[in-house]
């Protein structure tokens, strides 16, 4: 890999150095971005108790990361949806939908036992590949 160039996203969030993390990483023309949760730059959690609101903000954040590595939403091509009560599922299937309803992606939508925290309801994962 030594000629393939690779770029690192950094929120600066204390998980990232616990864990040993990036935010996203950009290595040629593609990009994984790490699951997300409804928190902003301050560290307070958006949406408490609102599926809707927290994939909302999940995914402006994730366009914003993509548009920092030089991609936008439409080079999604998978999305991995994790949910602690999967009777949210239309719900963050609704606000999924008017994202990618005409991009259309693969897709994961999964029930876990829980988050990094009790606060979110809902953590997203996504892989881009940028067009030549």
């Amino acid at each position: 890999m030594d000629n393939i160039k690779i770029k690192q996203i950094s929120t600066g969030t204390p998980w990232e150095e616990i864990v040993g993390y990036s935010r996203a990483v950009r290595v040629g023309n593609q990009i994984e971005i790490s699951g997300s949760v409804a928190v902003d730059e301050s560290g307070q959690v958006v949406g408490r108790d609102d599926p809707e609101v927290q994939t909302r903000y999940i995914l402006t954040r994730i366009a914003h990361i993509l548009a920092e590595l030089g991609a936008q939403l439409s080079d999604v091509i998978r999305t991995r949806i994790y949910v602690t009560d999967i009777a949210n599922w239309e719900k963050v299937g609704r606000v999924h939908g008017e994202v990618f309803g005409e991009i259309k992606p693969v897709t994961s939508l999964v029930e876990v036992s829980a988050l990094i925290g009790p606060e979110y309801l809902v953590e997203i994962e996504v892989t881009a590949v940028i067009g030549e």
